[in-house]
């Protein structure tokens, strides 16, 4: 009779949200098992090789195995990623930024590991949701992330009208967040939908050297100089 095979582990390894000091913002028990590492499931591959060679894993960067898992990818390439966990190998799976399977498509994979038997083991890294929510000082019992709101400035205005409206009906947080380059937009457009009492939190570069996180009420946000938020990664919290 032949011995079954052992599986492997998925690690789900943390990435920076930015070019910041790994080790401050990251265990060391987290950078040691990653550097271990030789295969990876990742979001995007350029970020990947950045982190992997910063952290100066065992194998150098162009030997490793770099699996993509993006927005992309349809479900019926998941199998294949779950090949080597199924034959013994280790994975460490990786967000371009952040915690992986939070905001984030691997947690496709991480469902799909689940089904198979597979160990799972999450690692604690930055969550650009999770460190907004904490400093922000809004309900931190009851809150939603939204991902992002609708292009469109007429959907978008009205998505912002019923996600104000949740909000005050459960007394809720709110959490999106948008593509960079047009987080002046949102912002502006947050000032100029909602209700002077609701309060909005941004929350910029967070853990980065330039990290601006301010609560206001819309009515102060109108009094005050706004940020400069272009190209700056931001989550966007609101508290009617």
């Amino acid at each position: 009779m032949t011995q079954a095979t052992q599986l492997g582990t998925l690690y789900l390894i943390p990435v920076t949200l930015g070019d910041d000091s790994i080790t401050r913002v990251l265990p060391p028990e987290v950078v040691n098992i990653a550097k271990q590492l030789d295969c990876f499931v990742v979001e995007s591959e350029k970020s990947a090789r950045h982190f992997l060679s910063t952290i100066k894993t065992i194998k150098p960067v162009r030997e490793l195995k770099l699996n993509l898992l993006n927005e992309h990818t349809e479900d019926r390439a998941l199998p294949d990623l779950l090949k080597p966990l199924l034959a013994g190998k280790d994975i460490g799976l990786m967000s371009d930024a952040g915690c992986p399977g939070v905001a984030d498509p691997g947690a496709k994979l991480v469902e799909l590991a689940h089904q198979k038997g597979i160990r799972v083991v999450p690692f604690v890294g930055p969550s650009s949701i999770l460190l907004s929510l904490m400093a922000s000082g809004l309900n931190g019992q009851q809150f939603a992330f939204l991902g992002y709101l609708p292009v469109d400035k007429t959907q978008r205005n009205q998505k912002l009208k019923e996600v104000e409206k949740r909000s005050l009906t459960h007394k809720e947080t709110q959490l999106f967040i948008e593509t960079p380059y047009r987080n002046q937009h949102m912002l502006e457009a947050i000032l100029s939908v909602c209700q002077p009492n609701t309060k909005l939190c941004v929350a910029c570069d967070i853990s980065l050297a330039t990290e601006t996180i301010v609560t206001k009420t819309i009515v102060n946000w109108k009094k005050s100089a706004l940020p400069d938020l272009h190209k700056r990664p931001t989550v966007f919290l609101l508290l009617a």
